[in-house]
């Protein structure tokens, strides 16, 4: 099980291919193929995104929402995303459109999936936001201001990464199974470094380490590509 997580971790953490996680693993004198390496992600990555959803801190009150567009085999699609106010990612949900369906639809993915409601949401201008607030939380402050949604939206930039080095998606299905194994693993090895010293950082990347060894039940191989 230590040679699954570790490839996980690499594809999920470090934007690289299936053969280049195949590369880094002969290197240490393991050798598997990029398939497996691909059929272990499938099976394993979600599971273990959830692991480690279960040990986070109920999430904040403030959550802040935001849509991009995606491309999903030329075809552009949307990729609806919320944090809270520490920048810890809530949901993500892939939808081929952006109107008061959609979301309608996320809102009520979100509730499920967190189990708790905000005080406040905070999103830009669309106005499907408001028309489904008004339906599914009429209770919760809703702020609307662009400028107040930055940490939603630059929150954006390492799926936009992973997306140029997967030379896009092939699927609404599997861009949405990705995503939510990326949005639960990748964060998790990203504390907000530039508030950090070094020392710090290191005691805290010691922690999520073996937060992440207990979730996937192993003691991991050296942790660094």
């Amino acid at each position: 099980m230590e040679v699954i997580a570790h490839c996980v971790w690499l594809y999920h953490r470090f934007p690289l291919s299936f053969r280049e996680v195949e590369e880094l693993m002969l290197e240490r004198g393991v050798l598997v193929s990029h398939e497996t390496v691909r059929r272990w992600c499938v099976k394993f990555g979600q599971a273990y995104a959830n692991g480690l959803r279960r040990r986070r801190a109920r999430p904040g009150d403030t959550w802040h929402l935001d849509e991009v567009f995606i491309k999903i085999n030329g075809e552009r699609k949307y990729l609806w995303r919320a944090v809270d106010a520490d920048g810890t990612v809530l949901d993500i949900l892939v939808q081929s459109r952006r109107d008061k369906a959609a979301a309608r639809r996320f809102f009520r993915t979100l509730l499920k999936k967190t189990c708790s409601v905000p005080r406040v949401i905070v999103t830009d201008k669309l106005r499907s936001y408001g028309a489904a607030h008004r339906e599914v939380m009429p209770s919760v402050e809703h702020r609307s201001h662009k400028g107040l949604n930055n940490r939603a939206e630059n929150g954006h930039q390492p799926t936009r990464q992973r997306e140029h080095a997967m030379k896009g998606f092939r699927s609404v299905g599997g861009a949405q199974r990705f995503l939510s194994a990326f949005s639960g693993i990748s964060p998790h090895f990203r504390p907000r470094r530039h508030l950090m010293t070094a020392h710090d950082y290191g005691a805290e990347m010691t922690v999520r380490f073996a937060i992440w060894d207990q979730g996937t039940g192993v003691v991991g191989l050296p942790s660094t590509p």
